[in-house]
């Protein structure tokens, strides 16, 4: 089915990666942009740009490629223009989650986060190896969220996910808080957070400990993928001198209540601090 598709932020990072997507489908989209550098892409692209107004005229989805931070003011001016029925799809929950959004009640909406191709994916192509964040060549999975139950909606926001993170394998459908708790807390609280502190590790050894650098690259490298596949997979076991090493590291660096993260109060701590707010008010 071929639905009509405005993206705001066309000219954006996302919204250009959004945008390189739908060009090759049969969708008609209108592409929106504000700044003078994201419009100047957006015509370098060779697309047309359209006024707010026009695009959502006869949108069936609306796509927000803006900052999270941005998404307020944008869609208190934008709500108010939609016709009835029209999908609202953000791209991020953190905003959706902490009541930032202006909705209406004949209006639907709808968030979507892609999952990045896995670490385990099995890649056949040099491009799939070159694609480590996904929607280019590598497939990956997305998370999705509606508020409403019409399954035409939600066939609807699958097949606009499935197009702007394509190739895609499979869309999970959990609720917005789920996908919040998701993301920040599960992927950028923990996972990103652990990616990090790694690099940091990685330097350490390199300069302070003065380890050659091809040396430690290769060997860190090379765990951290015996690392997942064990820790997460369960390929094959720890052995028993690891294990004592790995509590080593988890009484050294790992406070105790670490868990607490996933508390509610925790999340909302958190997405306060990323939205720049004093609290998230419920």
């Amino acid at each position: 089915m071929s639905h009509t598709i405005a993206v705001f932020g066309a000219g954006g990072k996302m919204g250009t990666r959004v945008s390189d997507n739908l060009v090759r489908t049969d969708h008609t989209v209108h592409y929106v942009e504000t700044s003078p550098a994201g419009r100047e892409r957006v015509r370098a692209a060779g697309r047309a740009l359209s006024e707010a107004a026009d695009a959502v005229a006869d949108a069936d989805i609306v796509v927000l490629a803006v900052p999270d931070l941005a998404l307020g003011p944008v869609t208190a001016q934008l709500v108010p223009q939609l016709r009835p029925g029209t999908i609202v799809l953000t791209l991020d929950p953190a905003a959706a989650y902490a009541g930032l959004l202006t909705t209406r009640d004949d209006i639907v909406q709808a968030v979507a986060h892609p999952c990045h191709p896995s670490v385990f994916l099995e890649r056949t192509s040099k491009e799939e190896w070159a694609d480590t964040f996904g929607g280019v060549a590598a497939p990956q999975d997305a998370i999705a969220a509606i508020e409403s139950d019409d399954p035409r909606k939600k066939a609807i926001v699958e097949e606009t996910v499935r197009a702007i993170y394509a190739p895609v394998i499979d869309v999970h459908w959990v609720s917005v808080k789920q996908l919040a708790q998701l993301e920040p807390t599960l992927v950028e609280t923990v996972a990103c957070m652990i990616g990090s502190l790694l690099n940091e590790a990685l330097h350490e050894a390199i300069h302070t400990m003065g380890v050659p650098e091809a040396a430690a690259r290769s060997i860190l490298y090379g765990h951290t993928q015996v690392a997942l596949a064990n820790g997460l997979r369960g390929d094959n076991p720890f052995s028993d001198a690891c294990l004592i090493a790995m509590d080593y590291g988890r009484e050294s660096i790992i406070k105790d209540d670490w868990k607490k993260i996933f508390r509610d109060d925790e999340l909302d701590k958190n997405l306060a601090r990323m939205l720049h707010l004093d609290r998230i008010e419920r």
